[in-house]
């Protein structure tokens, strides 16, 4: 086989061209098939037309009109591949001239000779050209997937400082995750929402904590004895400030308050079935009761439930629902909820862990309620903001162990909540 081009070959042998691309066979005489085997011995070259008759015709003696008529045949033959042309030169001869560049044709797959030719052929101008294209259609296709869109969201967060909390009469501290945009990082921009003259727990002793701040909420979450170990799931207190105002908190009061508001109303409630070892769907479901102190309004309190479908490793269904009253029931339950397709990473914040959740939202409900008190009137405006807008979010989950996880969740703005972990199987 003779190439002539990255998917035409002459095989001079059985006379006849062959076309890779579709296996196609060009017949030719034993004249065409000779000549064209000399000419490309020297492409780009001068043949003579007595040396091509010669060639052509050996040992018999032939009048230069049977070259020519070879040749014009030949040319008929050849249409087809226009990069391949058999030039007549006036008084000296023929040429033969492949450009191997100048069109763009399906190369055999199995053709990896061909392959090499064609990519290796071309002009240094054309790779240089070809590379730079390549290049920004993977620069295009990068700054577009959601996987740069999650990093430019990640990159906003910060955790390179932590905080001292005085929550219940113990001292902590607290790692605090912040947008880059805040500025107001003292710790009294979470402290002065506790009252100092009830900041007083029964038996709190030490605790794990976590803090965050998005220019609008300065949320914190502690779990008892934390500090020393995994949560255990018990005593978890997630609290956030909506108002730059001191909320004046009292501890003492609201841990009562906080328990009596959780045994009344319930509606995340998480059912546990028995175990089965043929279930055929595990249900990932953490729960978490955050409460928004305001000075002067009834204490708010989000019942909130987050629930990951694995179907791959790292992707799958997101249900999510919150569902917001206030302490004397005047506002009977906002409840909005949402699902949609996940898509989780494994990356860092400031160095620290963090597993990331991109949102793809599917469907989404809000159950308006009958009546809402002034205290929760504004927790309704956003969540109808939420819904009216909602079509991608991103949930962090920046602490976890066996029975609990802390999670930047997007309620509200961005909150930190330490939430319950229960597997379910179904």
């Amino acid at each position: 086989m003779q190439p002539l081009t990255p998917y035409l070959a002459l095989d001079n042998k059985a006379q006849q061209l062959l076309d890779q691309r579709d296996n196609s066979v060009i017949p030719l005489s034993y004249s065409e098939a000779q000549i064209l085997h000399c000419l490309l011995q020297r492409p780009e070259a001068i043949i003579s037309k007595e040396e091509l008759l010669a060639v052509g015709w050996p040992d018999r003696v032939v009048a230069l009109t049977s070259l020519t008529q070879c040749v014009s045949t030949l040319r008929k033959k050849l249409e087809p591949y226009p990069e391949i042309q058999l030039k007549t030169v006036a008084r000296r001869g023929y040429e033969l001239t492949i450009s191997e560049s100048s069109h763009v044709h399906m190369l055999a797959i199995n053709d990896g000779r061909a392959i090499r030719k064609a990519l290796v052929g071309v002009s240094w101008s054309v790779k240089l050209f070809g590379i730079t294209l390549l290049t920004l259609l993977l620069c295009l296709w990068w700054y577009f997937s959601d996987a740069h869109v999650m990093l430019k969201h990640l990159h906003h967060w910060q955790a390179d400082r932590q905080i001292l909390l005085n929550v219940g009469g113990f001292h902590g501290m607290a790692r605090l995750y912040h947008l880059d945009s805040v500025t107001s990082l003292h710790p009294s921009m979470w402290q002065k929402h506790l009252a100092p003259e009830g900041n007083h727990i029964e038996g709190m002793t030490h605790f794990g904590a976590f803090a965050a701040a998005d220019g609008n909420n300065y949320s914190f979450t502690i779990c008892p004895g934390a500090d020393t170990g995994e949560c255990a799931g018990e005593g978890i207190i997630n609290i956030t400030a909506i108002k730059a105002e001191p909320a004046g908190l009292n501890m003492q009061q609201f841990i009562p308050l906080s328990k009596q508001m959780e045994q009344r109303i319930r509606y995340n409630r998480i059912i546990l079935p028995p175990a089965e070892s043929n279930a055929e769907v595990t249900e990932h479901n953490y729960h978490a009761d955050i409460y928004f102190p305001v000075a002067g309004e009834l204490l708010v309190r989000t019942d909130l439930s987050m629930s990951l479908v694995y179907e791959d490793s790292d992707s799958g269904q997101f249900y999510f629902s919150a569902c917001l009253t206030d302490q004397n029931c005047i506002t009977t339950p906002i409840k909005y909820q949402l699902r949609g397709r996940f898509r989780q990473y494994h990356s860092e914040i400031s160095g620290q862990p963090a597993d990331v959740f991109q949102v793809t939202v599917t469907q989404k409900e809000l159950i308006k309620p009958d009546n809402v008190s002034h205290s929760a009137m504004d927790f309704y405006r956003e969540i109808r903001k939420h819904d009216i807008r909602d079509e991608e979010l991103y949930f962090y989950r920046i602490y976890s162990d066996n029975k609990t996880a802390v999670w930047l969740v997007p309620l509200m703005g961005n909150i930190v909540a330490w939430t319950t972990y229960n597997q379910v199987s179904l």
